[in-house]
């Protein structure tokens, strides 16, 4: 639980790191050109908060240099791009960073992926498989890892439903532009706007990889145990029309 005199200290914290003029040089010089300016002199005008910030760092230069580099670099472009974050939602890893070199070739199917009927599909798996209104009857179906994933397809969308959200079923990597937390149908979501890396983690043995291709901007969200990755729709309204009329 973060008290009230840690959240008071972040907000110091913030405000002294926009007081400072820091340049954007390698991640690695980034401390370095911090600490300088701590162990430096502030302008005798400098906002009262600031100057709390400085005398308490002071005490803490040697640990807390990391945290204030963590905070500048949380607020810039350039230390954006450079920090990866790791976040897992609906069993979807999200790799945020640099972006992930472009599969190359023609990506193979998904575990023991088989092509059914939606009746047939619905009886394989432990699920409910649901089909989005707005969308219509899918053009095709598809089960694959022994019923761990459902694939709808239409022309410019697929949806996969999934099971096992406790666990990564998804990996994705992703540079700029960044996701977004929206909600659909007041539970929450991720968009991603742009086009990134995707891998499936197979039920069996999760540190292997496959299905390494490159997917279009995607919305992901989870209904009960029920993980959903719906991909194609240019904008989040589309999305989350579709994602809506599930039924």
């Amino acid at each position: 639980m973060i008290s009230p005199e840690d959240d008071g200290l972040e907000a110091e914290l913030r405000a002294l790191g926009l007081s400072l003029d820091v340049p954007t040089p390698p991640p690695a010089d980034v401390a370095a050109s911090v600490r300088a300016r701590l162990e430096g002199s502030l302008p005798h005008d400098a906002p009262a908060p600031v100057r709390r910030a400085r005398r308490r760092v002071r005490r803490w230069v040697a640990t807390g240099v990391a945290v204030l580099v963590a905070v500048l670099l949380g607020v810039t472009p350039q230390g954006q791009a450079a920090v990866q974050r790791v976040l897992r939602f609906a069993g979807v890893e999200l790799r945020i960073g640099d972006p992930a070199p472009v599969p190359s070739g023609v990506p193979s199917p998904l575990p023991g992926e088989r092509r059914v009927s939606l009746r047939e599909a619905r009886e394989a798996v432990a699920f409910p498989v649901l089909v989005p209104a707005e969308l219509g009857e899918p053009r095709d179906v598809r089960v694959s890892d022994g019923g761990r994933v459902v694939s709808l397809y239409w022309p410019g969308a697929r949806l996969d439903a999934y099971d096992g959200t406790l666990s990564v079923v998804w990996r994705k990597e992703l540079g700029p532009p960044w996701p977004d937390d929206v909600t659909v149908s007041g539970e929450p979501g991720t968009w991603i706007p742009g086009r990134h890396s995707l891998t499936y983690i197979p039920r069996q043995g999760s540190g292997t990889r496959t299905y390494d291709r490159l997917a279009a901007p995607t919305l992901i969200w989870q209904v009960d145990a029920i993980g959903y990755r719906l991909e194609g729709p240019k904008t989040f309204e589309q999305a989350r029309r579709i994602a809506a009329s599930l039924r």
